[in-house]
């Protein structure tokens, strides 16, 4: 292109290529250039016109229709204008047209010489499959940018298959064959069942389970037709269709009981009889209309059951004026041999009585409850109804039998009668209700539904890993790495920080130990109260200077520590007691329990309950109470991140009234321990009573009213 390439003869290259492509892409001028040496409009030219053009055989000749560049419909392919496609028209035809033929789509763009390449066999592949029954369709990507990106089609030339709403591309190599077999492909495998002398009887009797009539093509041809499997397709809501090869063995007795040439290909329709068709159709050659206008008229049973409200809609339409009324015969019976008497002697009279503006079906009144209770009071017995629909809200307008219907001579007389009077007085009708859409009785369970909808999820994901295009595919890709990537990253994340804090823990002047967690089961002697859980777990961890980093200083905001402070010789009944207390809030992600040795670090303690005093003496280490101040039991709720605790003091036998040792009730503790008296007296409250009443405090710790204690930094934990 002139814009692209700077070269001085890139213009005069530039036109030359686009009056090829001119001439190549018309058959008319490509016809006069191939007979004159030229292509001009008109296919005559002058011998004085054809010598002048030879004095130019060096180049081209060119005048100004050069310059008219291929970039209009008139430049276009006259063979593709009739199949070309616009958004709106494939959205609301050509889709739903999908599920009654499959489309074979090729999308095109000027200046595309791969196009022109495989245009003599897209020509021929397309009129050889429109008149098989197939559809065809041309999108030129220049002119429907949209539809072609919302085909997925991102160069040219494309071809792909649509199917019931679904789009398939086009892989193999543009031939006939590959096409044929492209297009055959797209349709279901189950559409046609092959038939012999073995199962020819059960196929025809499934007229009972599946509601229709069942058609059987005879033909010398050992693979079924695609005439005949694009035929099923459209027609495969109301006809069961089955191919016999008629130079098979195992075919003699089904060819001769049905007096069938084997030289000419035959098609035949059974219904409720099939001893017998109720038609046939032969020809040479069968052609789809041939075969369109045959099955047309074929397409339901003589007494159909209605098995669902689409049904019902089509065989007893609503009238649309006075000259084309139409009237159901509905016969309401049952299931079984009790009700088959009278359904043979109503298919009967429904054989030798059928007429344009009748219709004869039969519903089965426990599956159609609903619909049978608008127009019938029993059940239990068989009934003929004559209706009319009014309108397509369910209206309708009726005649009952008096008498129940047994298919006496008797009951085809009065039957015969009313249906004579209604042909000249239509207010025979004079009953009217209003009926609810019927039940789908054949529609797949919902498993079975989700079961295809997976299997074809699975297929379409499977096709798209190894043909779609890398540009279709990066979202899907891009989804999966990024969902990979924040797994892997949160897991080593973890990891990192998990060892970091290990690093970080300050090193201690004793023997480096291996702390154990130690848990505690909740199965408790029965002395406990009946708080207490039959399989209730509290997981309590000793606060050591290995995990004190972790579990404390570098806790994660909003999360606490609720530490006991305990001895080696209350270690058991404390641990004991403060899982009763607390095991209720261990659902709290935000709460961890660890217990604190007050034999190990009495100091770190002491440090912490400075920050909880008043402005009264503090006895230090050289007092000669200091050793016999007893904590055990106290528990302080540390929050590592805000820096502040929260402080339980042990129950006191005499407090009567359930007094909360609080942070607030402090101050008297430590006035008494400067008298010089212990805090715990063994002749005042048993270990264990050391704890009453913590769950309570538990309960203002999560309500946030408690004192709060605030320190400048976590002192380390020696």
């Amino acid at each position: 292109h002139p814009d692209k390439n700077k070269d001085p003869g890139a213009e005069d290259k530039f036109i030359q290529i686009s009056k090829a492509y001119e001439i190549l892409s018309n058959e008319e001028k490509r016809a006069n250039f191939d007979r004159y040496g030229d292509a001009g409009e008109s296919q005559g030219f002058s011998q004085q016109q054809h010598r002048q053009f030879h004095r130019f055989h060096d180049g081209f000749y060119f005048d100004e229709s050069f310059f008219h560049f291929p970039f209009n419909s008139e430049r276009r392919d006259t063979s593709d204008e009739k199949y070309l496609l616009h958004f709106s028209h494939y959205i609301n035809e050509i889709v739903p047209d999908s599920f009654k033929k499959p489309y074979l789509i090729k999308i095109t763009s000027d200046w595309c010489f791969s196009c022109i390449h495989i245009e003599p066999v897209w020509k021929e592949v397309a009129q050889e499959l429109e008149a098989l029954g197939a559809g065809i369709g041309v999108v030129h990507a220049g002119y429907e940018r949209r539809l072609a990106h919302h085909l997925g089609a991102h160069s040219t030339p494309t071809l792909l298959g649509l199917i019931n709403g679904k789009i398939t591309f086009f892989h193999n190599a543009v031939i006939r064959e590959n096409l044929w077999q492209f297009v055959e492909n797209l349709l279901p495998g189950n559409l046609v069942e092959k038939i012999t002398d073995k199962n020819y009887i059960r196929f025809l009797s499934d007229w009972r389970k599946d509601n229709k009539p069942h058609v059987l093509l005879f033909d010398h041809m050992p693979v079924v037709p695609l005439l005949y499997k694009l035929t099923a397709f459209a027609y495969r809501d109301y006809l069961s269709f089955g191919y016999v090869y008629v130079g098979l063995r195992g075919t003699e007795e089904l060819s001769s009981q049905y007096n069938i040439n084997v030289y000419t290909p035959t098609m035949m329709i059974f219904k409720e009889h099939i001893d017998r068709p109720a038609d046939v159709v032969q020809a040479r050659e069968m052609k789809k209309q041939l075969i369109d206008d045959f099955l047309s008229q074929n397409k339901f049973l003589m007494v159909a059951r209605l098995t669902s409200q689409r049904l019902f809609q089509e065989l007893c339409p609503v009238k649309k004026s006075h000259r084309q009324r139409k009237y159901c015969v509905v016969l309401f019976t049952g299931e079984g041999e009790k009700f088959a008497k009278a359904y043979e002697s109503f298919l009967t009279f429904a054989v030798a009585n059928t007429k344009d503006t009748l219709r004869f079906v039969h519903v089965y009144s426990d599956r159609q409850p609903e619909f049978a209770d608008a127009f019938l009071m029993d059940h239990g017995r068989s009934a003929v109804v004559i209706l009319e629909r009014r309108n397509n809200a369910g209206k309708i307008a009726y005649k009952a039998l008096e008498e129940a219907w047994q298919g006496s001579k008797e009951d085809n007389f009065i039957l015969l009668d009313l249906l004579d009077q209604l042909r000249t007085d239509p207010g025979l009708l004079s009953s009217e209700t209003v009926v609810a859409d019927l039940n789908d009785e054949l529609a797949p369970m919902f498993l079975i539904r989700w079961f295809y909808s997976t299997l074809d999820y699975i297929s379409d994901c499977w096709d798209s890993l190894f043909h779609s295009n890398w540009r279709e595919m990066m979202p899907l890709l891009s989804l999966l790495f990024s969902a990979l990537f924040i797994l892997f990253g949160t897991v080593i994340v973890q990891a990192f920080s998990d060892s970091s804090d290990t690093r970080d823990a300050p090193p201690s002047g004793k023997e480096e130990t291996t702390a154990k967690t130690e848990k505690n089961d909740a199965s408790f002697s029965k002395e406990s109260n009946s708080r207490i859980p039959k399989k209730g777990f509290v997981e309590v961890t000793e606060l050591t200077d290995i995990n004190y980093t972790s579990n404390l200083v570098r806790l994660r905001p909003g999360h606490m520590n609720v530490v006991l402070i305990l001895s080696n010789s209350t270690k058991t009944p404390l641990l004991q007691k403060f899982a009763l207390e607390v095991y209720t809030f261990t659902g709290s992600s935000s709460l961890h329990f660890s217990f604190l040795s007050l034999d190990k670090h009495r100091e770190w303690l002491e440090y912490l309950l400075e920050f909880a005093q008043d402005a009264a003496p503090i006895p230090n280490q050289y007092d000669k109470h200091f050793l016999e101040r007893d904590y055990t039991g106290y528990v302080l709720a540390l929050n590592g991140h805000k820096k502040y605790f929260c402080l339980f003091k042990p129950h006191r036998s005499g407090d009567e009234g359930g007094t909360l040792a609080s942070c607030e009730d402090y101050n008297a503790l430590q006035h008494a321990e400067a008298r010089g008296k212990p805090s715990c007296s063994p002749g005042s409250r048993s270990i264990k009573n050391k704890l009453h009443k913590l769950s309570f405090w538990m309960e203002r710790l999560l309500e946030g009213s408690l004192q709060r204690f605030y320190i400048p930094s976590w002192p380390t934990l020696d």
